[in-house]
């Protein structure tokens, strides 16, 4: 899709092809500019929640494999991460589903050149449309579903892999740091998010917390299908309405003690 905003084409780049295109085989004539500054951790985890509330069974199967691997006598720890596949499928199934930054932050062409058949004039501002991408029948199975568990250990025989997020080996395909371009929660290239480790650490850390120390339900007996989902408008793309939900702690009390 392309605009016209003052003296500068605007283009928006809503497939994955063309989000390669842009970020890996042009990277050096695509200058970003700065990017908007935003709470995309609590944001992601924000709707983390709430999916998980939505579909309870999904707290389950996430608190199953907590007390398989950590316990209930100890908190989770940052070396405990890599071993909960199942917390990570959940994370990049939310940041598919909910892109903190629905459009990356702008490029701008330094040069005239020509990605995927068009011809770009210098000057031309360059968006990813990351929200589309990630709803891209082509791309993802069932996209308007929340549907970690279709990443897990998916037969050999037969692959039609739509959504690899943990498997071993040659079969895990689909990441977030920027090789995947089905995926791009910070962006990909030279120019992606320098903290995007960081980011990763906070956000499976504060997801594994927030499951293994508490039960999760909504207020006042209400079902989780009918949970607001609704996005709001603007640059970032928080809950329309925030979350409102009733913790129960799940742990032995003294591990609550300060």
């Amino acid at each position: 899709m392309q605009l016209k905003f003052g003296s500068y084409p605007v283009l928006v780049a809503s497939s994955a092809e063309m989000a390669k295109e842009f970020l890996k085989s042009h990277d050096q004539i695509f200058a970003t500019r700065p990017p908007h500054a935003a709470d995309s951790t609590a944001v992601t985890v924000e709707w983390v929640m709430s999916e998980l509330i939505k579909h309870p069974q999904l707290i389950t199967q996430a608190t199953e494999e907590l007390d398989r691997v950590i316990g209930r006598e100890r908190w989770v720890e940052e070396r405990d991460i890599p071993q909960l596949p199942y917390l990570e499928a959940i994370m990049k199934e939310t940041m598919r589903k909910h892109p903190v930054a629905p459009l990356l932050a702008p490029h701008m062409a330094m040069e005239d050149c020509n990605v995927a058949g068009y011809d770009i004039r210098k000057g031309t501002r360059v968006f990813i449309n990351t929200w589309s991408i990630g709803r891209d029948p082509s791309l993802w199975e069932q996209p308007e579903e929340f549907r970690p568990e279709s990443s897990i250990h998916k037969p050999t025989q037969g692959i039609n892999f739509s959504f690899i997020i943990y498997l071993p080996t040659i079969f895990q395909h689909i990441d977030v740091k920027g090789r995947s371009f089905e995926l791009l929660p910070f962006s990909a290239g030279r120019r992606m998010c320098p903290a995007y480790n960081l980011g990763l650490k906070m956000i499976q850390l504060s997801i594994a917390y927030l499951l293994q120390a508490f039960n999760w339900k909504l207020p006042d007996n209400a079902k989780g299908e009918d949970l607001n989902m609704e996005e709001a408008p603007g640059i970032t793309a928080p809950r329309k309405f925030s979350l409102v939900a009733v913790m129960e702690p799940r742990l032995p009390l003294h591990l609550y003690e300060i």
